[in-house]
Formats: C-alpha cells, structure tokens, sequence
C-alpha cells in the first residue's frame, strides 16, 4: 500500500539488507521508491518501527538511489522503538513516511563545503558528500566524531588535506571511493582519529586557511546539541555562514502536533519553529 501527503509519501518498504555493527548501531537498506525519488540531504524518514509500537520514530536519511529506489538509514538503539526496528529481517516490510523537511542549501560561491557530523548525526553528512561528489566543482571536506565505533569500513586517508593535524589520518572508505577526504575524531582513543571533539579538528584546519580560501568555506552539520553549539561558535569565529539539522523528538512529524518546536532568532524577533517541517535544517545563527 501507499499514500500521499503532498510530496511525503507512505510506503510499505521491503528490507533490503540490515547491517549490525559494533556498539549497536545498524544500516539499514529499504525499498521505497517514491521517497529514495525525492529525498534531498537533510531530510528525514517517520519509521513504524513495529506494528505493536503505535508511535512513529523519525530517522535521517544517509543515502538514496532514486534510480534503483532504495534509501538507508543509520541508526543506533536507544530504546524499545529501535530495538525493535533491529529485529527485522530481509524481505520483511518497514512502513515509512517520507522524505520529511527542509534540505540543506548548498551556495556554489561557497564551492568548499566543510561537513562536521557527530554520531547520530553522521547520516545527513554521508548524504550531502554523495550529492557534492557527483556534481562537478565542489571541494568537500568531511570531518566525522563518535565515541563509538564508526559504523564504517576505516582505512587510512589517501588524499591529502592540507592543515590537518598529524594525528588525524582516519578516513571512511566509502567516502574515499567517492573521492571525498575525509578525518575522524574521538575522544575514545580510536586509532589514527584524531583525540577530541571533531569541532577541534575543523578549528585546527580552519586555522591555516587564507583568507582566500577561508572565504569560500561554508559549514553544514548534525549532531548532538552540544557539538551543534559549539559548530555556531567555531562559525562565529571564522566568520563563515553555518547550517545547522537540529534532531528532536517527534509525534506526528508533519506539523500537527508540534511538540518538535524549538526558539529560533527571526528578523521579526523570538519565534517558535516545528524542527519537523520548518526544519530539520536551520541558519545555525538563527539556533545558537
């Protein structure tokens, strides 16, 4: 079956595959070829995770194929609704609604996309550096944190990033294929990541750009609260406009009901704004 809410659309998805990695976290491949048509980076998915839960759960999208009609998401269990999410299997069917909410916005007199994920919050970033590999002209550099175990195939960085402190050799192999460069930072001691938080890492390479270069930087990220506040301020410093995808919890996710509300700066002042529709993506100077 499936509906039709405007472009969020509610399909019943086939599991694909679903991929258990260390600390809990899963991926997982579906088949919803009318969401994988217009998802964007930044956007999101509203889950069933079981027919037992009647809540939804919202879950970013980490990659969309529009042409073989599959999505993926990353998730990690946190309670009853993702543990019960990781116990489907292949061929299995995963209700979805989606894609939900405002994209990221990419500005090509920005063509050095500087993308800072933490955790959770690495799914939309792993989107955005898919999208920017494709299209001709973009330079993105993706920097990752997490406490845990990356939920990805490590290997050493072989391409080159100027700037990037010694310790930081780490890089994703998936985004090595895309010709991505990418460093890895955690505060757990994981090898050849640089130790601290990952807006440290971006700090220690903003710091020897020229101005030049510096002025062609834009930075986009998702994470924890606290690592996005501390984005706003790594922004406010370098003086670089910030986009921040905020992550709350969610009811309805279509505006309904909500209680994703967070204050946001206006022009006209103070104002509340539903993360689920007038989000998730937001102006990081608007948030912080």
């Amino acid at each position: 079956m499936s509906g039709e809410r405007g472009t969020i659309y509610v399909e019943d998805a086939e599991v694909i595959s679903h991929i258990a990695h260390p600390a809990s976290q899963f991926v997982l491949r579906l088949h919803a070829p009318r969401c994988a048509a217009s998802a964007l980076p930044g956007s999101f998915v509203h889950v069933r995770c079981d027919p037992a839960l009647p809540m939804r759960r919202p879950y970013s999208i980490m990659r969309a194929n529009p042409r073989e009609g599959w999505i993926e998401l990353l998730y990690k269990i946190v309670g009853a609704g993702s543990r019960a999410l990781s116990q489907r299997r292949s061929r299995e069917r995963v209700n979805v609604m989606g894609p939900i909410g405002h994209p990221f916005e990419t500005t090509r007199s920005r063509p050095r996309p500087l993308l800072i994920g933490g955790g959770v919050g690495i799914p939309p970033m792993i989107f955005l550096a898919e999208r920017l590999a494709a299209e001709p002209g973009w330079q993105p550099l993706v920097l990752m944190g997490s406490e845990v175990p990356f939920p990805f195939a490590l290997e050493r960085g072989a391409m080159p990033v100027p700037g990037m402190p010694e310790t930081a050799t780490a890089a994703i192999g998936l985004l090595e294929e895309w010709r991505v460069p990418s460093r890895l930072a955690s505060g757990a001691g994981q090898r050849d990541c640089y130790r601290g938080f990952v807006t440290d890492l971006a700090r220690a390479w903003l710091a020897t750009l020229d101005e030049r270069s510096r002025s062609e930087v834009e930075i986009y990220a998702c994470g924890p609260m606290a690592m996005l506040a501390a984005t706003a301020r790594l922004a406010r410093e370098f003086d670089l406009p910030c986009q921040v995808a905020l992550e709350e919890l969610m009811a309805c996710a279509t505006g309904g009901c909500a209680g994703c509300a967070v204050r946001v700066q206006t022009p006209d002042g103070p104002a509340m704004k539903k993360v689920c529709v007038e989000g998730p993506v937001f102006d990081a100077a608007q948030v912080f």
